[in-house]
C-alpha cells in the first residue's frame, strides 16, 4: 500500500502533522514531504491551514473516506494471508469504556496475548462516547461499550451482562440499611460518573421508568472513573452506584457494602462496537475468542 496515503490517514485523523510525525516515527518535514507529494497527484489541497490548526478540505474528506475503506481491505487481506500459513499476527487496536477496560478486559487481553504472540494489541480507554467517537475516526477498530445507545453507523455485538448496584463503605452510617425505597435513596448523598458515561446512561434510563430523574437525586459530584468513586466512598459517609463487576473485590473483603433498591433493576449488556460493513479480519476473530473466554 501506498505510504504515503498512510501518512494522509495519520495526518486526517490526528488533524496534526506532529502527532503524525510520532505515530509514524518519522520526521515532520517527511511528513510534509508526503502529503505535498499527494497534493501534487492529485492537483487539490487536501488540508486548510489556519495559524498551527488545519482541518481536512472537500477533497481531503473524500480521500479520507476511500483511504478508510482500502486500510480495512488491506487489514482483511493481510489477515487471510497470515491465516494460509498459520501465521496469525496483524496489529489490533482496541477501545473499550473504562468498566470494561479496567475491570473485564485485563484477563481476556491476557489469555488473547499468550495465544498469539505475534499480534500487536493496543487499548484505548474512556467513556463509551470516547470509544464511539475513536472509531468513527478511525483511531481504534473495535470497540467495547456499556451503554444502551445505538449509532445507526454501527454495528453492535452481545458480549456480556452486567448490573449496576448501589454501594456504600462497610463501617460507615450507611451501611446499617440492607434496603432502600426509591423515596429514601433521592434524600440520601449519592456519587455518580461523568456525564457521557454508559453507566450513567443506563441508571437513566432505570430511574426514568420509576419517573424520577438525575436531577432528582442528591447528587455529591461526579467522577471520571470507577476507582474514583470507590476511593471516595472509602472515605466518606455517600453511596455510588457502579458496577457490581468493578466492586467485587471490596465486597468480598469487606470494604463496601450493596444496598438493594427496592423494584430498581439496572441491568445492560456490554457489546463490541464496529462500522457498519467492516466485516471478517482480526477484529471478527478476537470477539469469537473473547466470547469464548468470558463462558468458560
Amino acid at each position: 500500500m501506498d505510504f504515503r496515503l498512510r501518512v494522509f490517514y495519520s495526518v486526517a485523523c490526528n488533524l496534526s502533522f506532529t502527532k503524525a510525525s510520532k505515530e509514524l516515527f518519522i520526521s515532520q518535514p517527511a511528513i510534509s514531504k508526503h502529503i505535498h507529494e499527494l497534493e501534487v497527484r492529485y492537483k487539490t489541497s487536501l488540508f486548510e491551514r489556519t495559524g498551527n490548526r488545519i482541518r481536512l478540505t472537500r477533497a481531503g474528506e473524500l480521500l479520507l473516506a476511500h483511504a478508510r475503506s482500502l486500510l480495512a481491505a488491506y487489514r482483511q487481506m493481510d489477515f487471510e494471508m497470515n491465516l494460509l500459513t498459520d501465521n496469525f499476527s496483524g496489529e489490533l487496536r482496541l477501545g473499550a469504556s473504562t468498566t470494561i477496560a479496567q475491570y473485564v478486559l485485563p484477563p481476556v487481553l491476557a489469555s488473547f496475548i499468550k495465544k498469539f504472540p505475534e499480534i500487536k494489541v493496543s487499548l484505548l480507554n474512556g467513556n463509551s462516547q470516547d470509544v464511539e467517537r475513536a472509531l468513527r475516526e478511525g483511531r481504534i477498530t473495535l470497540g467495547l461499550v456499556e451503554g444502551n445507545t445505538r449509532q445507526s453507523t454501527m454495528r453492535y455485538t452481545p458480549f456480556m451482562k452486567d448490573e449496576l448496584v448501589v454501594v456504600t463503605r462497610a463501617d460507615g452510617k450507611f451501611a446499617c440499611h440492607d434496603e432502600l425505597t426509591l423515596e429514601e435513596l433521592r434524600s440520601l448523598p449519592v456519587v455518580l460518573r461523568e456525564n457521557g458515561s454508559g453507566t450513567l446512561e443506563v441508571l437513566e434510563a432505570a430511574l426514568a421508568g420509576h419517573h424520577v430523574r438525575l436531577s432528582d437525586l442528591n447528587v455529591l459530584l461526579q467522577l471520571g472513573s470507577t476507582e474514583s468513586i470507590k476511593l471516595f466512598l472509602e472515605n466518606a459517609d455517600a453511596l455510588g452506584i457502579v458496577s457490581v463487576r468493578a466492586v467485587t473485590r471490596e465486597l468480598m473483603s469487606g470494604r463496601l457494602k450493596v444496598i438493594d433498591i427496592a423494584d430498581l433493576i439496572a441491568e445492560r449488556e456490554f457489546q463490541f462496537v464496529e462500522p457498519q460493513g467492516q466485516n471478517g479480519g482480526l477484529e471478527e476473530s478476537f470477539i469469537r475468542f473473547a466470547l469464548n473466554e468470558v463462558r468458560l
